[in-house]
């Protein structure tokens, strides 16, 4: 492995796997960052078994431990995608991850401000999405970013430095290469 691995949400490559069937591509992460690492794409909800295209969800009810809920029907996908999650973390633990990218205001991929609302319907709190919180708590130290934090110089810069040192002290980086050099300025 020459390259560090980084963990990115499916659609943001460009692959049809949203709820309606669509993809988020984003070309700077796909053509650009993309040349100089591996990506491993996991997208929570086809992985799980959900289907393409899919009813939206949210997450809903108490906002320490909220369900993943369908919009419409009223289904709970929480036990589901725990489920897998827990399984998906246990073999990602053996990528040895330097970095994720995940899909910005996804109830299962969402990094921050992931509105949770009561059976009303009104918002009683916010949250990152199911699976990257669990993904959060299960590796700390891994740097994480959304496609819209890595379209702001500042927070790209600094998710690309994190990446970089912990890719740095790897023992498949023998060189110490740093990968990210020419991608900062």
């Amino acid at each position: 492995m020459n390259k560090p691995k980084l963990g990115i949400s499916t659609c943001l490559l460009g692959e049809n796997v949203r709820y309606d069937g669509g993809h988020k591509l984003d070309r700077y992460l796909r053509d650009t960052l993309g040349l100089f690492v591996e990506w491993v794409s996991i997208c929570p909800e086809v992985d799980c078994g959900l289907s393409i295209p899919r009813e939206p969800m949210q997450l809903e009810g108490n906002p320490d431990a909220p369900h993943l809920i369908t919009c419409e029907t009223r289904i709970d996908h929480t036990d589901q995608m725990m489920q897998w999650a827990e399984k998906r973390l246990d073999v990602l633990k053996n990528e040895i991850l330097s970095g994720f990218v995940f899909k910005a205001r996804s109830p299962s991929c969402g990094i921050r401000d992931i509105p949770i609302y009561n059976l009303q319907g009104k918002s009683v709190g916010s949250q990152s999405g199911i699976f990257t919180g669990m993904f959060m708590r299960r590796f700390p130290l891994i740097p994480i970013e959304d496609e819209e934090g890595m379209k702001d110089p500042d927070r790209r810069q600094k998710f690309l430095k994190s990446v970089s040192e912990l890719w740095r002290g790897h023992p498949y980086n023998a060189k110490g290469i740093d990968f990210v050099k020419g991608l900062l300025w």
